[in-house]
């Protein structure tokens, strides 16, 4: 049992309660109250207010319900301590009260979002680390349940009503709240429960094996999509530190080329922890938001599970790091792999030496120049990615660092093209995708994209992008968040002068906001008037503010930075079906295409080029077709008939998704037939 309770309550900028931690604001306050379990009484409280790194003293920092609740100002904030001076000041009176044996002191919070949610990735994020007494606490709602056999309580309020005790009498709520937690522990420890199965906090992912045919509880998974392409398996751990991953939970996904697509799946220990991930939804790594939605079972195991022998047997050597090699002489053996690593200044020890190494080969044994290698610890991991392009014989070898699931893959792939008995040809199964990239025989380029779109008709480019009349206006620094509703409260009066649908949202090549628009506006003027008047301007958007450039610009510049920088050589079409007279459809590269229906679907063309690799541009009726986390959309569109309305459109345009605005409640135009299109 411990010797000191330390109640800790934590309140941050902006969202706080059951959404305590959502919006990765900063840490505000830290409120700590020591129960001395010998003496049953408090023995200190303590309460600081905590500066944000990254204040600004003409911004706004601190939200509405922060300042009432907790009776906070700018100026207390702005002159707050650091969030590591905090801790370090509590350190040292803990210690003093312990009397220096911190080990027996227990933390104790309201819920789970205090230290999971917040302080934990808060302490990652500023990069220090926080005492051993934070990685284990206890959840007094948890505590309570068990021990009076009562329903889930919801917060401090409803365990004091059950209790038949009245709340503290002080103001502000976080002193409010850490006092009457300690007397409701109190009450428990006088009743006779005993606080003895701390929740505990994992620092680092620990390695582990799926088998193929093991269970996995769906509540427990879930997909993240936006990573770096050089994320490991750690660095996704970091992302969700405060909750427990399973042990080799992280499963990178691969591309067909057998490269990282920006995607992992990840296996928490609960559901609980599963929900807590999905609330880090668009949170950041670096200048990156993270996508987290929803996965099942059968997902984690489609590309973390296997079982080859050979796999099985290489990872359960317990190694807690993974190197991939890439790049090896064919003739390669083990004993160069491990003489490679310790030759030099950053010599290091590879795991049970030979049989540490694993080489991925052919179906046919021959070998593709990639092998995996295992590592006792993290600190032999950094002296071997230190020898990154160093040499074997003539060849420099890449080294990067792996996970269980990708060599599961790797020998997932080649077991299924041997069991296919065709030398490798039909590839097996979607997620074993190494081997096939490494086989320049059965390697086949991708096909292009627009061949697995659906039929869709055309829409005529110049509607959009054709023009020098300088008649629109480009939006540059959006908030990623912003949608048009918020692009019209910024421009304000000059929003009537917009075109009917002329607001254009760009999304990058992973449809993700870009932080740019174009704007289609009545006159030139008026073009003039917003880029002066608006340029530089704040566009506020909940409590952050983003001063957004404004450029007045023709259509042909925005087809300019549609394309790349180039011209859109392209068989141009008008609603009606009807081949537009030159300029507009001119085709110096060959003769024009057939008349189009007007009212049947037509299949996109590939270039008829080779030379014109310039993108086709596609319409989709109101509604828009669902998109998947998952996956791209190839489901068939609605039938159409000629629109009683101008349709609402999405152009893929060279890397950009240019989408037209939607319409909140106007309902879809006669002849469209919502809801067909379905994943």
């Amino acid at each position: 049992m411990a010797s000191h309770y330390v109640i800790m309550y934590t309140a941050t900028a902006g969202a706080n309660g059951p959404l305590l931690g959502t919006d990765e604001e900063d840490i505000v306050l830290l409120q700590f109250l020591v129960w001395d379990a010998v003496c049953r009484k408090t023995v200190t409280e303590q309460q600081y207010i905590v500066r944000p790194p990254t204040e600004d003293i003409n911004e706004n920092v601190l939200g509405e319900q922060c300042r009432e609740d907790f009776r906070l100002t700018e100026d207390q904030v702005k002159n707050g301590q650091p969030l590591e001076n905090v801790i370090d000041s509590f350190d040292a009176i803990l210690s003093k009260i312990a009397e220096s044996n911190t080990s027996r002191v227990a933390m104790v919070t309201d819920g789970q979002l205090h230290l999971r949610q917040v302080l934990h990735p808060k302490a990652l994020s500023r990069n220090f680390t926080l005492p051993d007494y934070y990685n284990s606490f206890y959840d007094l709602r948890k505590e309570f349940k068990s021990f009076y056999h009562s329903e889930d309580m919801a917060s401090v309020p409803d365990m004091l009503s059950f209790l038949a005790m009245e709340e503290d009498s002080a103001e502000e709520l976080a002193t409010r709240t850490v006092r009457d937690m300690g007397r409701i522990l109190s009450r428990m420890i006088a009743d006779g429960h005993r606080f003895v199965l701390p929740e505990s906090i994992m620092i680092r992912l620990e390695p582990g094996i799926c088998s193929r045919t093991e269970e996995v509880d769906s509540g427990c998974v879930v997909r993240a999509r936006g990573l770096p392409w050089q994320s490991s398996d750690q660095d996704i751990a970091k992302f969700f530190r405060g909750l427990n991953i399973a042990k080799g939970g992280v499963a990178l996904c691969l591309s067909p080329q057998g490269r990282r697509n920006g995607e992992a799946l990840i296996r928490f220990i609960s559901p609980e922890h599963r929900d807590m991930a999905l609330k880090r939804h668009k949170h950041h790594i670096g200048n990156r938001y993270i996508e987290v939605y929803k996965a099942t079972g059968e997902d984690f195991i489609n590309v973390a599970g296997g079982n080859n022998n050979e796999a099985q047997t290489f990872l359960s050597r317990g190694g807690q790091v993974i190197i991939r090699m890439r790049g090896l002489p064919y003739d390669c053996t083990p004993k160069q792999v491990v003489e490679f690593f310790e030759s030099g200044e950053n010599g290091c020890q590879i795991l049970d030496n030979e049989d540490g190494v694993l080489f991925v080969r052919k179906p046919d044994g021959r070998a593709t120049g990639d092998a995996f290698v295992l590592f006792g610890s993290e600190e032999d991991s950094t002296k071997a990615l230190a020898k990154h392009r160093e040499i074997i014989g003539s060849r420099y070898i890449e080294l990067f660092r792996s996970t269980t699931a990708e060599v599961q893959q790797a020998a997932m792939m080649r077991q299924s093209r041997v069991e296919d008995g065709d030398g490798g040809r039909r590839g097996g199964r979607g997620d074993g995708v190494l081997n096939r990239s490494m086989d320049p025989r059965t390697y086949e380029q991708q096909q292009p994209l627009i061949a697995q779109l659906p039929q869709v008709p055309l829409l005529p480019q110049q509607i959009i992008t054709s023009g020098t009349r300088k008649d629109c206006i480009r939006l540059r620094g959006l908030p990623f968040e912003a949608q048009v509703e918020h692009i019209l409260e910024f421009l304000g009066e000059l929003a009537k002068s917009i075109v009917y649908q002329g607001v254009h949202m760009v999304y990058n090549a992973q449809g993700q906001p870009s932080g740019e628009a174009f704007i289609q506006m009545d006159s030139e003027h008026s073009a003039y008037l917003a880029s002066q008047q608006r340029h530089h301007r704040y566009m506020v958007f909940g409590k952050k503010q983003r001063y957004i450039e404004v450029f007045q610009c023709s259509g042909e510049d925005m087809n300019m930075v549609l394309t790349g920088g180039l011209p859109a050589q392209r068989p141009i079409v008008s609603p009606g079906g009807t081949v537009l007279a030159p300029p507009f459809g001119a085709f110096p590269l060959g003769p024009a295409p057939p008349v189009l229906n007007a009212v049947g679907a037509v299949t996109p063309r590939l270039p008829a080029y080779p030379g014109m690799a310039y993108p086709t541009m596609f319409y989709w009726p109101y509604p828009s077709p669902p998109v998947s986390p998952s996956s791209p959309y190839y489901g068939s569109p609605p039938h159409m008939a000629t629109p009683a309305t101008p349709p609402h459109h999405t152009i893929v345009n060279r890397g950009y998704s240019v989408k037209g605005d939607r319409p909140t409640l106007s309902p879809p135009a006669r002849g469209f037939e919502p809801g067909t299109s379905r994943l």
